[in-house]
Formats: C-alpha cells, structure tokens, sequence
C-alpha cells in the first residue's frame, strides 16, 4: 500500500501499472478539498498526451495499480 500526504500530492508523479489508452506516466495537476481539508478527487494527467483523468485519491494507494514516481 502506497502512503501518501494529500498536502504533498500536488504535482507529484506516478507510474500507471496497467497502461491507461497506452499511457503510463502521469502527473497530479489538481486536486479537490473538503472545507474540513479532506481530498475529494484529483486531476491526472498524462505525460505524453496531456489527457487529464479524474480519480479518487484513494485508489493510488493501492500498489497493485500504481507506483509513486516514474518507473
């Protein structure tokens, strides 16, 4: 299981482990808070597209999906 800060994840980078329409490296470009600071969803986008994709934070934790950084 991945740990993640939501205050660190802006603009922070991962590796899709199962291709996304051929795209596997992605950046955070926005993320959505809660008045009481909780992350609502966040803004992928890819590297080489610039596709943007909505995701809940909370399935980047999951290892079996995503990898932090670009491998």
């Amino acid at each position: 299981m991945n740990r993640i800060n939501p205050a660190k994840l802006h603009n922070s980078k991962w590796t899709a482990i199962r291709e996304l329409n051929r795209e596997k490296h992605f950046l955070i470009t926005e993320i959505e808070f809660e008045e009481e600071g909780k992350v609502l969803s966040c803004t992928l986008e890819s590297v080489l597209s610039k596709k943007e994709y909505l995701i809940d934070w909370v399935e980047l934790k999951n290892d079996a999906k995503w990898l932090h950084g670009w491998k």
